[in-house]
């Protein structure tokens, strides 16, 4: 059978030290540091909770150069979020905690972009938030570094910095799922594949960012992720 389209292009990620990551599927966890949750007006270690972006949604930034993203429509509140991105390299259902990091190709650092004024208004209502969060250009990412050449980015010093201000500044150690915990929840809803991004949560101090503006995001061991906001 033969396609009545030509077929999308793959979305891909670079690796440091050369290649590319093919993109399937973007998982997010929402709320996963604990000031996170209190800004965003909860409190304690609730269940962890999921939303997905579009694959294409990617904004890959290869080593060393400045992304573009542009400022999206709709939308008089563009926030950013930096947070730890796992790539998945081995799939499975139902995966235990302690065989977990087994499954982790490699980390990067992303931005999870979000149009907060439309989240908030579909909340209000009790309706889906796609529109806030899985918008086209939602997920710029860094390069994605070999596990094994990460060793110690489970609990590594995260910031975001606006125009050189740092706004987000913590560890990802502490995450309230930490990421064996995150593929055991989120690998029992959904069977994970080679190609799968999980972005892990951010820490406190999401703001607003307009056109102009620059974003720096940084997880010690990895390579960082530098972003433009153009109109």
């Amino acid at each position: 059978m033969s396609d009545v389209l030509q077929a999308p292009p793959v979305p891909r990620v670079p690796v440091a030290g050369g290649g590319s990551f093919p993109v399937r599927r973007i998982y997010c966890v929402g709320r996963n540091y604990v000031e996170h949750a209190i800004e965003m007006g909860d409190t304690g270690r609730e269940p962890p909770f999921f939303f997905l972006k579009p694959a294409d949604s990617v904004v890959p930034v290869e080593v060393g150069q400045t992304g573009r993203m542009r400022y999206p429509s709709l939308t008089q509140d563009l926030q950013h979020e930096v947070e730890l991105v796992v790539a998945i390299g081995r799939g499975g259902s139902r995966i235990p905690a302690a065989e977990a990091l087994g499954h982790v190709w490699g980390y990067a650092v992303g931005l999870d972009m979000t149009r907060r004024d439309l989240q908030g208004e579909m909340k209000k209502k009790g309706r889906p938030w796609c529109i806030g969060k899985g918008f086209d250009a939602s997920a710029p990412i860094g390069p994605i570094t070999p596990a094994a050449q990460a060793p110690g980015v489970l609990d590594a010093p995260i910031t975001l910095a606006v125009n050189g201000e740092v706004r987000q500044h913590s560890r990802t150690g502490k995450l309230i799922w930490n990421v064996a915990e995150v593929i055991e929840h989120l690998s029992a809803a959904w069977t994970l594949a080679p190609g799968d991004l999980i972005y892990t949560g951010t820490p406190e101090g999401v703001g607003t960012v307009v056109a102009g503006d620059l974003l720096e995001a940084r997880i010690e061991g990895l390579e960082p992720l530098r972003v433009s906001i153009v109109a």
